[in-house]
């Protein structure tokens, strides 16, 4: 799935139907290459954050969690991660020579768990494990 598919899609609680959050941003910790947490707009709660391992399906139409008590407050790495510099899309790709090989236009990552299997450029897709770092100037990966 795309990060592009993703993003605007409702989050369901599982216990009352009701909807607690649409997603607004995909949270990559490079250090595991995965979707940590889902960003999330329009929430009841004051948090922001669904971490994905509290996430029960992420479906076609709609993510389902147990319930709104598992949005939680942007703190700690969850912070660092969601910050500005670490958003991965539009920037500059670079390989670890320092080359540029493109420019960030999507994500596809495993729905299951999060795994990010590509990024995806005007040119060529680069295999997700290749993926070391986002800062806030350039995606670096290893090729």
């Amino acid at each position: 799935m795309l990060f592009s598919e993703a993003v605007g899609r409702k989050v369901v609680s599982t216990g009352n139907a009701s909807t607690v959050g649409h997603i607004g941003s995909l949270v990559i910790d490079p250090a595991v290459g995965k979707v940590v947490a889902l960003s999330l707009k329009k929430t009841p709660v004051t948090g922001t954050l669904l971490p994905w391992s509290d996430i029960t399906a992420f479906g076609v139409d709609a993510v389902t969690v147990a319930g709104e008590h598992l949005i939680v407050a942007e703190e700690g790495h969850f912070a660092e991660l969601n910050g500005k510099a670490h958003t991965i899309l539009k920037k500059r790709i670079l390989t670890t020579a320092g080359l540029q090989i493109g420019i960030v236009r999507d994500v596809d990552f495993d729905p299951a768990d999060g795994t990010i299997l590509g990024i995806l450029t005007d040119d060529q897709p680069v295999d997700g494990r290749s993926l070391l770092g986002v800062g806030s100037y350039a995606v670096v990966v290893k090729v």
